[in-house]
C-alpha cells in the first residue's frame, strides 16, 4: 500500500512538468517530402532523419522563449504538380521554415510557392542547381549535380570505361540534369556517350539494355527513381551484362540492395554519407539512429525493413538541426526573420560535414562517397571518397 501511495505521489509531482511542456508555445517546421510515388521510399528515409533529430531536440529557445517544435508533414507524392498543393498546405499551416524535398522537381515546384509566401526552405538531398538558382527562399545542405556528375564520370574512367550509355526518365529534372553533367564530364575525359530517355511508367527495360550492349557500352549511368532502378538492375542481371551500372545518390537505397542481392551485377553509387564513418558526431548519430529505428516497427518498415543508415537520413538529421540553429540565430519564429539569417548560419556539428552556405544558398560541400552494392551481404561497401580537388 505504501508503495502504491509513493507511486501516486511521484505521478502527481510530475503532472505540473507535463502540463508545462504542453503549455509551451509552438513553432512549426514543415516537412515537404514524398511518402508515395516514385520517390516514396527515399522520402520516408529522409523524414526518418528529421524525426530522429526531433526526438532528441523537441524544443528550441528563440529570443528567450522556449518553444515546442511541431513537425507538419505533407506528402508531395513525388509529383511536381501535386508538390504545389502540398507546399501551399504548409504555408497555410503557418510553418516558420520548411525541410525537403527528396526530388529536385518537387523542390523546384514548391519553391515557387515558398518564395511567393516568403517562407524559407532548406533542401536536404535535392541536388539540381535550379532548386536554389530559381528561388531566393531555398537553401540546401547537400552537394550539387555538376559535382556529382563529375565524380561518377571520373570514377567510370578509373574503372577503365571508355563508352558510356546514359539512361534517364523523360521530363524528370533530377535524372536528366545529372545525366547531362555526367555526359559532359565523361566526354571531357575523352569518353563517348550515347543517351536515351524512357517514358514514365516504363516497366520493361530490355530494349534499352540491349541498346547499351549493341552500342558497345562498357558502363551504364542511369540516375532515376528507385522504382525504375530496381527493374533495370533485375533485367540487366538477367541479360548477363558485363558492364557496371552507375547512378547518383537516389540509388543509395535498400530498394537497390534488395534488387542487386544474389545477382551477378556491379552497382556503384555516389552519395553524401557513410554509416561506417568513425568520426565522433557521425558515429554517435549512426549508433543512436539504429537503436531508435529498432525500437519502432513502423519506422523500421519505413527504412526498408532494416537498420541500414541511408545518407538521406543523415541529411534529414542535419537539416532539422540547421533549422533550429537558424531559429536561434533569428531570435524570432517569423519566416522572413529566419530567411534573413540563413545566409550566415554555420552548423559545424553536422554528421555529413560542417554546413555553411554560399551566395546562392548552396552548401559549401566538396566531397562525395562512392559505394558498391555488395550482392552477398546486402549492404553498401565503401569504395572511396572524392573531392573537387581530386577531380
Amino acid at each position: 500500500m505504501k508503495k502504491l501511495i509513493a507511486i501516486v505521489l511521484v505521478l502527481m509531482m510530475a503532472l505540473p512538468a507535463l502540463a508545462l511542456a504542453d503549455d509551451l508555445p509552438v513553432v512549426k517546421i514543415g516537412v515537404f517530402e514524398p511518402s508515395s510515388g516514385d520517390n516514396g521510399a527515399g522520402g520516408k528515409q529522409e523524414v526518418l532523419g528529421v524525426e530522429y533529430a526531433h526526438s532528441l531536440r523537441p524544443t528550441v529557445t528563440v529570443g528567450g522563449t522556449e518553444y515546442q517544435v511541431q513537425l507538419v508533414n505533407v506528402d508531395n507524392q513525388s509529383d511536381s504538380s501535386k508538390a504545389v498543393t502540398a507546399a501551399q498546405e504548409l504555408v497555410s499551416a503557418g510553418v516558420s521554415v520548411v525541410l525537403g524535398s527528396y526530388g529536385s522537381g518537387a523542390s523546384m515546384a514548391g519553391g515557387e510557392v515558398f518564395e511567393a509566401s516568403q517562407v524559407p526552405a532548406i533542401g536536404l538531398s535535392c541536388t539540381n542547381p535550379s532548386v536554389t538558382t530559381l528561388c531566393e527562399y531555398y537553401w540546401r545542405i547537400c552537394f550539387l549535380d555538376p559535382f556529382q556528375g563529375s565524380v561518377m564520370a571520373n570514377f567510370a574512367e578509373s574503372l577503365g570505361c571508355k563508352n558510356a550509355y546514359v539512361l534517364t526518365m523523360l521530363g524528370e529534372d533530377y535524372g536528366n540534369g545529372l545525366g547531362h553533367y555526367f555526359s559532359d564530364a565523361f566526354q571531357a575525359l575523352g569518353g563517348t556517350v550515347q543517351a536515351e530517355t524512357f517514358p514514365e511508367g516504363t516497366s520493361d527495360f530490355t530494349a534499352y539494355i540491349n541498346n547499351a550492349i549493341n552500342a558497345g557500352a562498357d558502363v551504364v549511368f542511369a540516375p532515376c527513381a528507385t522504382t525504375y532502378a530496381s527493374l533495370i538492375i533485375d533485367q540487366a542481371a538477367s541479360l548477363n551484362v558485363a558492364f557496371p551500372l552507375l547512378a547518383g545518390d537516389t540509388w543509395e537505397s535498400s530498394v537497390i540492395l534488395e534488387a542487386a542481392q544474389g545477382k551477378n551485377i556491379d552497382v556503384y553509387v555516389s552519395t553524401f554519407f557513410d554509416e561506417n564513418d568513425d568520426a565522433g558526431a557521425a558515429a554517435a548519430f549512426v549508433t543512436g539512429f539504429k537503436a531508435w529505428l529498432n525500437e519502432n516497427a513502423d519506422k523500421l518498415t519505413n527504412n526498408g525493413g532494416n537498420d541500414i543508415v541511408a545518407a538521406v537520413s543523415a541529411l534529414g538529421f542535419d537539416g532539422y538541426n540547421v533549422a533550429l540553429t537558424a531559429l536561434e540565430a533569428a531570435g524570432s519564429i517569423e519566416p522572413q526573420a529566419i530567411a534573413d539569417v540563413l545566409p550566415s548560419v554555420v552548423y559545424a556539428d553536422a554528421v555529413t560535414g560542417s554546413i555553411s552556405f554560399d551566395d546562392i544558398g548552396d552548401a559549401n560541400k566538396d566531397m562525395a562517397y562512392v559505394k558498391h552494392a555488395n550482392t552477398e551481404t546486402g549492404a553498401f561497401d565503401f569504395v572511396k571518397t572524392q573531392t573537387v580537388a581530386g577531380l
